[in-house]
């Protein structure tokens, strides 16, 4: 048996048109898909993108195909699906991980990062350090030095948005229009993470959110905006192809209970009805 995991994602810090193309950059957070890989029969609710993963992997290691029919996967993951939080990416990445491991191989990251895409747009949750990744094709990943330390409280909504809906939207004019903030945003991601500052790291997702509205808008953003500023918090991201969003924190330093008062007495609990404290993670795909 070999068991691989992968974290979720509350949306992403940065997501747009960078250096030419569209590329984000995952907030990676402590909930976690985990996944079994063994021999025995394949289970009869099995989720499809975790199989077509396994037939993956045996065909970049010139595997027979036969193998998959004596490979069951087992996925244990706590990351709400169809909201923004890489879910999918979790499950498939870690899927691969176990797989090739299974199998007496290993994957580094720029081999997973291609497999991961070759099945669907893959969020950087993949790499261990922050990293500027083309999520649609994989030609490009710029690895950052670590994250500073921060918190994150995930607003989840309970509205359901799969990022495939969001792929097929057209949306370049908008993406090309808010070009010259992703930028800004993308050289706050680079300085935040070289002098260790949270507070630069907030100001780049901030800016990315600002510019996603022109794409997905969140409801009542401005108030969520405010409230992001009336507290001194590092800042605002979203999910640029789903539903959820996160305030950037420090929970020793910013009081939650505050936060979450004001967020119930200017009425945005009805977009987010639940929200999460969790850390903010190193990426990457960890055997277990």
């Amino acid at each position: 048996m070999a068991v691989a995991q992968c974290p979720a994602s509350c949306g992403e810090l940065i997501q747009g048109w960078i250096l030419g193309s569209e590329k984000l950059v995952s907030c990676p957070i402590a909930w976690y898909s985990t996944v079994e890989v063994c021999q025995g029969k394949p289970l009869a609710q099995e989720r499809q993108l975790a199989r077509a993963m396994v037939i993956r992997v045996l065909q970049h290691f010139n595997c027979p195909p036969d193998i998959s029919r004596d490979i069951r996967i087992e996925i244990h993951s706590t990351i709400p699906v169809a909201k923004g939080m890489a879910s999918s990416t979790a499950d498939i990445a870690a899927t691969a991980v176990a797989t090739a491991h299974y199998l007496g191989y290993a994957l580094d990251e720029d081999e997973l990062a291609r497999l991961c895409v070759s099945i669907e747009p893959t969020d950087s949750t993949i790499f261990h350090n922050p990293t500027l990744f083309a999520h649609n094709d994989a030609s490009v990943s710029i690895s950052c030095p670590p994250s500073p330390e921060l918190d994150v409280l995930v607003l989840e909504s309970r509205e359901p948005l799969l990022p495939r809906e969001y792929h097929r939207r057209v949306r370049l004019p908008a993406l090309l229009l808010g070009a010259p903030t992703l930028a800004r945003a993308w050289e706050k991601v680079q300085s935040g993470c070289l002098t260790n500052n949270p507070a630069t790291i907030g100001e780049a997702a901030t800016l990315s959110a600002i510019a996603s509205q022109a794409l997905l808008p969140k409801p009542d953003f401005a108030a969520l905006l405010a409230l992001s500023e009336a507290c001194g918090l590092y800042g605002v991201n979203v999910a640029h192809s789903g539903s959820v969003a996160g305030l950037l924190l420090d929970r020793n330093r910013h009081d939650v209970g505050y936060i979450q008062w004001l967020l119930a007495r200017k009425n945005l609990l009805r977009h987010w009805p639940d929200q999460h404290l969790v850390r903010m993670v190193s990426g990457g795909v960890t055997l277990q």
